[in-house]
């Protein structure tokens, strides 16, 4: 099997963890609102395989997710916010990896994913609603505070998984994996 495939068949895989994991475990935290355990999944492939393949599985998975449940409604803007997170989010494990301190690591990830969540979600989905559903922004940004609070807490969550699996994602995928050269 060339590079290629193996490659597409782990984002397809990536992608379908995500939607199984939003869709079977459902935690809810706010009303209406549930944590959307995709997230470490996202966080996984954005640590382990690089930021395209993360914002790969955040976008795609949460179009899935929201095709299954709902038809697309609330789709648009979380698809693009989760372009932004994923895309500061896997560069900032680049950067962590580099760091020999743990707490620097953690503090540098865990910024990272509370302003990438705010600008992903706040921002970005809030943006896309106002425009879609003809609100004001203000009105979207509230509404979706929930969303930032909990998709947030759900990244910085992930991240004792993301250090877990990193080594046995480079053990398993050896030419999938971020190579060192990569990650500098």
């Amino acid at each position: 099997m060339s590079d290629k495939t193996r490659k597409l068949a782990l984002l397809a895989v990536g992608i379908a963890l995500f939607v199984v994991l939003s869709l079977c475990l459902q935690v809810p935290v706010f009303e209406n609102y549930y944590l959307c355990l995709g997230y470490v999944v996202m966080a996984v492939y954005c640590c382990s395989f690089g930021p395209l393949a993360g914002t790969v599985v955040g976008f795609f998975g949460v179009i899935l997710y929201s095709v299954v449940i709902s038809g697309m409604r609330g789709m648009p803007g979380w698809a693009l916010g989760n372009l932004v997170i994923g895309i500061a989010l896997g560069f900032a494990f680049r950067a962590a990896k580099k760091r020999k301190s743990p707490v620097l690591r953690a503090a540098l990830l865990i910024v990272v994913i509370v302003t990438s969540t705010a600008l992903g979600i706040l921002v970005v989905k809030s943006e896309t609603e106002s425009l879609l559903y003809a609100q004001p922004f203000l009105v979207r940004a509230a509404k979706n505070t929930s969303a930032f609070i909990a998709d947030a807490v759900m990244l910085v969550l992930s991240l004792p998984v993301c250090a877990a699996l990193d080594k046995t994602a480079g053990k398993m995928f050896p030419g999938l994996v971020q190579t060192p050269a990569e990650r500098s």
